[in-house]
């Protein structure tokens, strides 16, 4: 998606097929068009969390990407906190960033199979990448009583870093890495959790959270706005850095089979509010504004 070639690429196709609209719903803007475009920027991670900038991400925002939103006719967003980042870092008139938001699958509902591995386990569903914040997350839940027999599962494989903190942790028998998992498979999984947990520094929007909420699956989460955004009170709010609040909470979600049932149906009430018919139909209105 960063591919310095993409955006000369995209332009030559504009120039070959001449589209009277060119919609990307990724941040990959041509150089140059002769025809009006419209594209997405989800979030600002790239270059709002240190330990993901890199010299050539910072390169692509500033040489191709600002420019580009500049010459955009509109650009699309996932939430109000994503929209102001992109509208203090770009310097666009707000009424050229519009909030598309995301959805929920019609498979992330409450019924239907769930995942029975034999034990009890919380859940993390997302990539390995620092803003995850996953170091708090296992230095936490290292803490935690063992005799609850509670493990940690996540998806993906874990890299030369999370190998590392687990080593120091002493948790290699509590914690189960599922690899890649496919997205007809996720339901399930979220369904036979104790919890979802989602500890994240920074979030354009936080799905896993949204599908979750949707299974009606008691969520523990980091407080940062686009997921305050996203969830309301639907979910266990903890503060983003504070280790002995995670570890004390992950010990009273393991111990109670009943943790946050209070908030369970609020939760599922939101989630359903978040449709990708409604999203298309946000779309296809600025996309039909930008032709007409």
């Amino acid at each position: 998606m960063l591919s310095p070639i993409d955006p000369f690429w995209i332009e030559w196709q504009i120039a070959r097929y001449r589209p009277r609209l060119y919609f990307t719903p990724g941040f990959n803007p041509p150089v140059k068009s002769r025809c009006p475009f419209v594209l997405t920027v989800h979030d600002l991670i790239h270059i709002k969390i240190p330990e993901e900038r890199g010299f050539l991400k910072q390169v692509y925002y500033s040489a191709l990407l600002k420019p580009a939103l500049k010459m955009a006719e509109r650009v699309l967003t996932v939430s109000e906190f994503s929209r102001r980042e992109i509208l203090d870092w770009s310097g666009l008139e707000p009424e050229r960033v519009h909030v598309v938001g995301c959805g929920v699958g019609s498979a992330f509902v409450p019924e239907g199979p769930r995942w029975n591995p034999g034990y009890p386990y919380f859940l993390y569903v997302g990539n390995h990448k620092p803003h995850k914040n996953l170091k708090l997350l296992l230095t936490a839940f290292s803490r935690t009583n063992p005799g609850s027999g509670i493990r940690l599962v996540l998806t993906g494989q874990p890299g030369p870093f999370l190998r590392k903190v687990i080593s120091e942790c002493r948790i290699e028998e509590r914690i189960i890495f599922l690899g890649r998992v496919d997205e007809r498979d996720l339901p399930a999984l979220y369904r036979g959790a104790r919890a979802v947990v989602f500890p994240s520094r920074y979030e354009g929007f936080g799905l896993p959270v949204l599908e979750a909420m949707a299974c009606k699956v008691p969520v523990i989460a980091a407080r940062i706005p686009a997921v305050e955004e996203v969830a309301g009170e639907g979910v266990h709010f903890l503060p983003v850095d504070d280790t002995e609040a995670w570890t004390v909470t992950l010990d009273q979600a393991a111990d109670d089979p009943d943790f946050g049932a209070a908030r369970i149906q609020e939760a599922f009430c939101r989630s359903a509010s978040f449709s990708w018919d409604v999203v298309r139909k946000r779309v296809g209105e600025v996309l039909r504004s930008v032709r007409s």
